[in-house]
């Protein structure tokens, strides 16, 4: 069968992901590679890092699609010296085209945030925020209730493995029911989530002033908070990102494999000192 070209693909990647939905400090759609080059193979990953361009080329992939931009931010030089500049290198040197959806993934409708909320389990999912016409997060219903331990531990087994392991904020026996979500940083829609409803929040990168005022302000009730990292969170579009491209390009007449990154791009390695979750507010080996 003949191979889709690269025009075909990014074009339906440009369907599922418009670039116009992007917010406006956003890099995304095709950053390196030649439209009219053929596309066999599809890699998937969450950042496009030296370690997965090698990944990507020893699966013999045509194209890397990322969640996260290579350039987000201005660069004078792509010199090798330079990871980004090594990064575009060994692109261009193994024939293989990146393409990157971003925020317009997160607002996607299926994107980020679906995936997320598929993985909590949420059903009557329904936008979080609705800003100039795009959704932004989601917010949804558990089936039952569930105590807040009970369903971070169930959003855990669905959650890829991260050092940072998954922080809550909120009485582990409190019984939630009403959950929103945001993949990614999210501490930018705790107003949001507050004026929701949802008894608890699962997002990432919280930090702490929003989440200690949002803590505050809720008297220690709801919305209690779940960060189960960035990299984590965001990786589950992986599998939706695959399954809606493929059927965007299903009855084509053309052939297209695809596979999903496994290595862990979280950049953290190891954790040391973590308090035990008892609740306890001593302060022990030093002061703040």
């Amino acid at each position: 069968m003949i191979p889709f070209s690269l025009r075909e693909v990014v074009a339906a990647l440009d369907r599922l992901y418009p670039q116009q939905t992007a917010s406006s400090w956003d890099r995304v759609g095709l950053v390196s590679g030649d439209p009219d080059q053929p596309i066999s193979l599809v890699h998937f990953a969450v950042d496009p890092t030296l370690a997965v361009i090698d990944e990507a080329r020893a699966a013999g992939a045509d194209l890397l699609v990322t969640h996260h931009p290579l350039l987000l931010r201005g660069v004078h030089s792509v010199a090798t010296t330079s990871a980004k500049g090594a990064a575009v290198a060994a692109l261009i040197v193994n024939n293989i085209a990146l393409y990157a959806a971003h925020t317009n993934a997160d607002v996607a409708s299926p994107g980020v945030c679906d995936a997320l909320a598929e993985a909590c389990g949420l059903v009557e999912v329904g936008p979080l925020e609705v800003v100039d016409g795009i959704a932004h997060g989601r917010v949804g219903s558990l089936t039952r209730p569930l105590r807040l331990r009970e369903f971070v531990e169930h959003l855990d087994a669905g959650l890829p493995r991260a050092v940072g392991g998954i922080r809550v904020a909120g009485p582990a026996d409190a019984l939630v029911s009403r959950v929103a979500v945001v993949g990614g940083a999210g501490d930018g829609f705790l107003d949001a989530v507050t004026a929701s409803g949802a008894d608890v929040y699962v997002t990432a990168d919280l930090r702490h002033h929003p989440a200690l005022e949002a803590r505050e302000e809720a008297r220690g009730g709801t919305p209690y908070l779940v960060d189960a990292g960035h990299w984590a969170t965001e990786w589950l579009w992986l599998r939706s990102a695959r399954a809606e491209l493929l059927r965007e390009l299903s009855g084509r007449g053309s052939s297209l494999n695809t596979d999903i990154s496994t290595l862990r791009t979280d950049p953290w390695d190891f954790l040391i000192g973590a308090a035990a979750s008892d609740g306890s507010s001593d302060i022990t080996g030093g002061t703040p």
